[in-house]
């Protein structure tokens, strides 16, 4: 048998651990301020750079909210706030490795196909109402680019909101920044947002209508044409001197 070392551990991490065990069992809750850094200092017996670097590394994970003259705050999360954490990382990962779009738009196709067919079985009379509100946007924005492509997010963001779980619609509006920021439309051919708007009237149809398969179906082609569109932006080449 390997003996396996032993590793020595830095003080902020026992007081990071004794933290975190006093946000899972609830006595510190989400909006609580956390004690102040010299009750920690007092209470782990421990010198003020253990607390602060324990206090940071909560802060940088998301956990707490440290804001000067008030101190450190437990995080209330949401979905939104969870996914806007990664999206620094995510968006320099979609730029530095090479087969991250082609995963990117594998994801998409796999979780949009799903939610899709949750929002036909799920979606009451207001869900839907609002669907068409979505839908009739979309088509009045057709004259501006922008616009449409922001009316686009929104279309497909309320069909996740449809499901009645709030990680879809936020992993949704995810997705989209990060393809919009980092990768363009390979072409802009003339029609595109037209057929892009009967494909969505598509999708309205078959939730509307209950009908899960059709609306996975009508998602399945709708973004294996859109995912075609996208490729990765390269650097403009260097020209001769």
């Amino acid at each position: 048998m390997h003996a396996q070392p032993i590793h020595r551990r830095k003080l902020y991490q026992e007081v990071l651990d004794r933290l975190m065990a006093r946000i899972e069992s609830g006595e510190i809750a989400p909006g609580d301020l956390l004690p102040s850094e010299r009750e920690l200092m007092e209470t782990y017996r421990v010198g003020r750079p253990a607390v602060r670097e324990a206090l940071q590394s909560l802060e940088r994970s998301g956990i707490v909210t440290i804001r000067h003259g008030e101190g450190a705050r437990l995080t209330v999360l949401t979905a939104d706030g969870l996914l806007a954490q990664i999206r620094d990382g995510a968006r320099h990962l979609l730029r530095t490795e090479p087969h991250s779009l082609e995963h990117l738009k594998e994801a998409r196709l796999f979780l949009e196909t799903g939610l899709v067919r949750l929002a036909a079985e799920r979606a009451d009379r207001a869900g839907i109402a609002n669907l068409k509100t979505r839908l009739d946007e979309h088509r009045n924005a057709l004259e501006n680019l922008d616009d449409f492509l922001l009316r686009d997010m929104a279309f497909h963001t309320e069909i996740a909101r449809l499901t009645g779980n709030p990680i879809f619609p936020a992993t949704v509006e995810a997705m989209f920044s990060w393809l919009a920021a980092y990768h363009r439309s390979l072409v802009r051919a003339p029609g595109v947002e037209t057929l892009t708007i009967a494909e969505h009237e598509r999708l309205y149809e078959a939730i509307a209508n209950r009908d899960p398969d059709t609306a996975a179906a009508a998602m399945r082609d709708h973004l294996t044409r859109a995912n075609a569109l996208y490729r990765r932006v390269e650097p403009a080449p260097k020209s001769a001197s």
